[in-house]
């Protein structure tokens, strides 16, 4: 029988290289995320391999996430794969000089916005007593590294969300996992950096993930055996040993 999977944050990135991913496989996709332009291109390249429908919202936005998502039409009404991937970073700041703005951009994104996407989405799985989430972490919510406090604090909060999620939906045979990459070559450092020259700098001297190898490790968990749960992955790329340490070729 064939799944459907909502996506979140697909306009580019993890999320686009996911939707891809997918569809490769013959997975019926939600897309969501703020940018509908981009949301009808991929939408029009995917539909030559899958059945394709796009929700144009900010999950920061409740009662819009919430209306959004219950507009689905019958045929993508049900939601089997739940992929909690919005997520940003702004600013690289230490905490007695964070800007405010950008803290609560963070915090609204990438918790609280998973928190009313799958809020969502959750009751269908439970009715049915079956499904599976997976967020979308980072390294950062592994461990703290200078100047990172707020986002990681996000991240740290996602994975304590995907724990307890796990722990309440295990009665429903509900899937739940968080997978957690390390340096990923996407638009990420453009908006960490609001445009700023350092963020070309940020994937030089070394070759950085790229958002397909996370799709397909997104893949690779959706695809498990009933019986087998990917509860919790780490994955960096061969030069990253850590949060701050990178091998770099001069």
């Amino acid at each position: 029988m064939t799944k459907t999977a909502l996506i979140t944050g697909a306009t580019s990135g993890i999320g686009e290289a996911t939707a891809y991913e997918f569809a490769k496989h013959g997975i019926h996709l939600v897309l969501c995320g703020r940018r509908l332009e981009r949301l009808k291109t991929i939408q029009q390249a995917l539909e030559k391999l899958t059945h394709v429908h796009i929700l144009n919202f900010d999950v920061r936005d409740k009662a819009e996430t919430l209306r959004a998502i219950e507009s689905l039409p019958k045929a993508f009404k049900t939601i089997d794969i739940l992929i909690n991937n919005a997520g940003n970073a702004h600013g690289l700041d230490p905490i007695q000089a964070g800007d405010l703005d950008d803290w609560d951009a963070m915090m609204d994104i990438n918790v609280k916005g998973l928190l009313y996407v799958s809020k969502a989405v959750i009751p269908q799985m439970t009715e049915r007593q079956s499904g599976h989430i997976i967020n979308i972490g980072s390294s950062a919510g592994k461990e703290v590294y200078p100047k990172g406090n707020v986002y990681c604090a996000s991240k740290h909060a996602v994975l304590a969300i995907t724990e307890g999620m796990r722990i309440d939906l295990n009665p429903f045979g509900i899937k739940v996992g968080a997978i957690n990459p390390g340096l990923v070559e996407t638009e990420f450092s453009q908006v960490r950096f609001k445009g700023d020259a350092v963020a070309d700098t940020v994937y030089k001297g070394y070759k950085a993930l790229q958002a397909k190898d996370v799709a397909e490790i997104i893949y690779f968990a959706i695809s498990r055996p009933p019986h087998v749960n990917i509860a919790d992955l780490l994955v960096f790329c061969t030069a990253q040993a850590s949060s701050t340490i990178v091998k770099r070729e001069l």
